[in-house]
């Protein structure tokens, strides 16, 4: 039976290595699948997912796979999406409808909130859609979980206000537990 998936976690919690592995584990069996993107996450280029520990592969943008027709949908055997939080309800809408109209899988990954501890409409829609949801952990500097994702400055200071999106890495974001987050204490 196809699903709904949605793995999301803080940063660092090696969403794109799970994405780019679940691929791979398809390909290995001879599987047709798909790796797509929002069109604006443009980090490691218009049409390549990377991990953080290198891993990297091509993939499509989300524009380019809206234009897909029924039988093109049909020939796949999944369909992974990276960094889906950047997505609208709209589309998510459109990912569930893939599962239930042609049974096929659908993995989705990306963050469950922004660095003001609130859903990105896409990830509050796989969680009011998703057949099955799974947090990816991480570590916040003191060893706990780490579940929230805080914007810093180059000072290393949480900023707690701005545009929901801002694109980059290590560089503007750190994982924390909500007690570190709460503090704004970003190291020890």
């Amino acid at each position: 039976m196809a699903k709904l998936f949605f793995k999301y976690g803080a940063m660092g919690s090696s969403k794109t290595a799970n994405a780019l592995m679940t691929r791979y584990n398809y390909i290995e069996k001879g599987k047709n699948v798909i790796l797509v993107k929002p069109d604006i996450e443009t980090r490691d280029g218009k049409r390549k997912i990377k991990s953080r520990i290198g891993l990297e592969a091509d993939c499509i943008l989300w524009s380019e796979f809206k234009k897909y027709d029924c039988e093109s949908i049909k020939e796949l055997d999944a369909v992974i999406v990276d960094e889906v939080q950047f997505l609208s309800e709209d589309d998510i809408d459109q990912l569930s409808n893939i599962v239930d109209e042609y049974h096929i899988p659908v993995f989705c990954y990306g963050l469950r909130i922004d660095f003001t501890s609130h859903l990105f409409p896409g990830s509050k829609r796989l969680m009011e859609l998703a057949d099955e949801i799974e947090e990816l952990r991480t570590v916040c500097w003191c060893g706990n979980s780490a579940n929230m994702n805080a914007r810093i400055d180059e000072n290393g200071n949480i900023v707690r206000k701005g545009q929901q999106v801002s694109m980059g890495a290590n560089d503007k974001y750190i994982s924390l537990c909500r007690k570190h987050y709460k503090e704004g204490k970003t190291r020890q």
